[in-house]
C-alpha cells in the first residue's frame, strides 16, 4: 500500500506529480531506521575524533595531511548533524519541517558530502607526492598550502549552495501549495530546476576528477612497489610502499562503496525525474545510494586510523596505561622481592654469627 497525501494540505497537490512520489510505508521506515542508525554511530565516531584532533592533539605539531584529515573529520560531523533533519523528512508528519529540509538541510547535506568527496582526494594525492618524491617537500605537502587549499574549498562548495537556498527561497510563494513529498523536486521552478541540473552536472565533474585521480594514485603507488620488490624484495623501501599501497587501497575502498553508487543513480535521476515512469524507480535508487553515500561517516575512522599516528596513539592510550601498570606491579614485585632477600640474608647470617 502507498501512504496518501495528507488531507490538510491543497487537494491540488494530489496532481501527477505527487502520485509519481509517492513511497511505501516500508520503505520510508527502512530509510527512516537506516538513517538513524548511521546517525548515532555517526555522531559517536565522530565526535570521538574531533575530541582527539581538537582537543588532545592540539600539542602535536601539524602536517599537511593531518589539515586535510581535520577538515574530512569536520565535514563528516555536520552531515551527521544534518541527518535528523532528513530523518523527520522521511516521518511526512509537518509542511514546515519539509520546507526547511528541502531548503537548507538537504543543501548543507550535499554540501559537506562533496566536501568529503573532495579531502579524500586531498589526502590520497598528499600521499602520492610523498610516495613519488621522499626526499623533498612539495608546496601541496607544505601545511600552509593545505590551510589555504581547505579555506578554498569550502567556500567553492558555498557558493552553489547559497544560490540553490536563495532561488529556492524566491520561487516559493505564500499562497502556492506545498505537495508533502520525500522529495524535493515539487518545488522546483523552472529556473531552479535548471541550476539544479547545473550544480549536480558540476558535481558529477567533481567526483569524477577525484575518482580518476585516486584510481590513478593507487595504480601509481602499486607500480612503484612492484619495481622496488624486483630490485630489493626485503628492503624498507618495499615495506613501506607495501605498507602505503594498503592505506591507499582501504581510501579507493571507502570511496568506491560510499560515492560510486550515488553518483550512477544521481545524474539520470536529475534529468529522468519528471517522467512519472522513472521518478518512483529512480528515486528508490538515488535514496538507497544516499544512504550508502551517509555510511562514509562510520567507514570514515578507518581512514584516521591509518593515515594518523597521533590518532592511533590516542585509541592505544587505555592500553599504554595498562601495560604501565603491569610494570609498575612486576617493578614492586621486584623491590618487594629484592627486600625480602636482603632480610632473609641478614638474619642468616646473624644466626650464623651467634653460633659461632
Amino acid at each position: 500500500m502507498s501512504d496518501q497525501v495528507s488531507p490538510s494540505f491543497n487537494q491540488s497537490s494530489g496532481n501527477e506529480s505527487t502520485a509519481c512520489d509517492q513511497v511505501d510505508t516500508s520503505a520510508r521506515l527502512f530509510f527512516l531506521l537506516g538513517h538513524s542508525l548511521v546517525f548515532l554511530v555517526g555522531l559517536l565516531l565522530n565526535g570521538f575524533t574531533l575530541k582527539v584532533y581538537f582537543c588532545r592533539a592540539q600539542q602535536q605539531q601539524s602536517s599537511s595531511v593531518t589539515v586535510y584529515l581535520k577538515n574530512l573529520v569536520a565535514a563528516d560531523f555536520l552531515i551527521s548533524l544534518c541527518l535528523p533533519l532528513r530523518i523527520l523528512n522521511y516521518s511526512r508528519t509537518s509542511v514546515h519541517i519539509h520546507l526547511v529540509y528541502c531548503n537548507f538541510g538537504a543543501s548543507a547535506f550535499y554540501l559537506n558530502m562533496y566536501a568529503s568527496i573532495l579531502f579524500m582526494g586531498y589526502i590520497a594525492a598528499n600521499r602520492y607526492l610523498k610516495i613519488v618524491h621522499p626526499l623533498g617537500t612539495h608546496i601541496f605537502q607544505t601545511v600552509r598550502a593545505a590551510h589555504i587549499i581547505s579555506t578554498l574549498t569550502w567556500l567553492f562548495l558555498l557558493a552553489p549552495v547559497i544560490t540553490y537556498a536563495t532561488l529556492s527561497l524566491l520561487s516559493q510563494k505564500p499562497s502556492s501549495p506545498v505537495p508533502l513529498s520525500l522529495g524535493c523536486d515539487a518545488l522546483h521552478s523552472q529556473l531552479l530546476s535548471t541550476v539544479y541540473k547545473v550544480i549536480h552536472s558540476c558535481s558529477v565533474l567533481v567526483f569524477l576528477l577525484v575518482l580518476v585521480s585516486l584510481i590513478f594514485f593507487y595504480h601509481s603507488t602499486s607500480r612503484r612497489l612492484s619495481l622496488a620488490q624486483k630490485r630489493q624484495p626485503a628492503s624498507s623501501s618495499s615495506k613501506k610502499l607495501a605498507k602505503s599501497r594498503r592505506n591507499m587501497l582501504v581510501l579507493v575502498s571507502v570511496f568506491f562503496v560510499c560515492f560510486v553508487p550515488y553518483h550512477l543513480v544521481r545524474l539520470p535521476y536529475a534529468f529522468l525525474r519528471k517522467r512519472c515512469s522513472w521518478s518512483q524507480t529512480f528515486f528508490y535508487l538515488k535514496e538507497v545510494t544516499v544512504l550508502l553515500s551517509v555510511l562514509n561517516v562510520c567507514l570514515d575512522p578507518l581512514i584516521y586510523f591509518i593515515f594518523c599516528k597521533a590518532f592511533r596513539a590516542q585509541l592505544n592510550l587505555k592500553r599504554a596505561f595498562r601495560l604501565t601498570q603491569a610494570t609498575e606491579r612486576r617493578s614492586s614485585d621486584g623491590r618487594m622481592s629484592i627486600r625480602f632477600n636482603r632480610t632473609t640474608s641478614l638474619t642468616t647470617t646473624t644466626r650464623q654469627n651467634s653460633l659461632l
